[in-house]
């Protein structure tokens, strides 16, 4: 049985992932599978603007992709050089703005994008400090449309430490509704996601 769908991108995922051990935090990049599963808050009509968080080597970019309709506009975060000048040869459909995601709105602001219609994840949620975590998921929060959906993945064998079950926590003083998928074994770890909808607001969102 095939794991991972080859993309043509796991020399350069590698080279990131030994250039940038505290910002890739995956042994392979995403499967295929997983993909498919993250993208599921991706609107399929009108011309919704989706988000992507570290897009890495684009196998998630291409489920997303394919429910995108083609008035919609797809906008991948990448902080690697190498990965994005990969996803700007190979994923010429997403428009590939380089940065931290910390700097979400900065980055964003440059396109004058004020609001994403989904944000789709594959930050290495674990790597990141608590205060870093919440941040970014405020930011995240404030920057999402009404109805719009946030989904990121965690891996499965990592759900009794500590820090993974922190930030479940996290997400639920984010989202009232945070769904946990079922184990997409078709990925190395095998992997779940979270599908998170109806952010909290807070007195000091704006």
């Amino acid at each position: 049985m095939r794991l991972i769908n080859p993309t043509g991108g796991l020399p350069i995922f590698l080279a990131a992932a030994l250039r940038r051990p505290g910002v890739v935090g995956a042994v392979a990049p995403s499967s295929h599978s997983l993909g498919q599963v993250l993208a599921t808050v991706v609107p399929t009509r009108g011309e919704p603007t989706v988000v992507e968080l570290g897009p890495g080597t684009g196998t998630v970019s291409r489920a997303i992709e394919q429910r995108l309709p083609s008035e919609g506009v797809h906008y991948g975060i990448e902080i690697d050089d190498a990965m994005a000048d990969h996803l700007e040869r190979t994923r010429p459909r997403m428009r590939v703005l380089r940065g931290d995601v910390a700097q979400l709105r900065a980055i964003l602001g440059r396109d004058d994008v004020s609001r994403a219609d989904a944000v789709v994840s594959g930050l290495p949620w674990s790597l990141f400090s608590a205060d870093r975590q919440a941040e970014l998921l405020t930011q995240i929060r404030r920057f999402l449309a009404p109805g719009a959906g946030f989904s990121t993945f965690a891996y499965r064998h990592t759900t009794p430490l500590f820090s993974a079950q922190r930030f479940r926590e996290m997400l639920h003083t984010h989202f009232d509704e945070v769904v946990e998928t079922r184990t997409v074994w078709r990925n190395v770890p095998p992997a779940f996601v979270y599908i998170c909808h109806k952010p909290l607001t807070r007195a000091n969102d704006a």
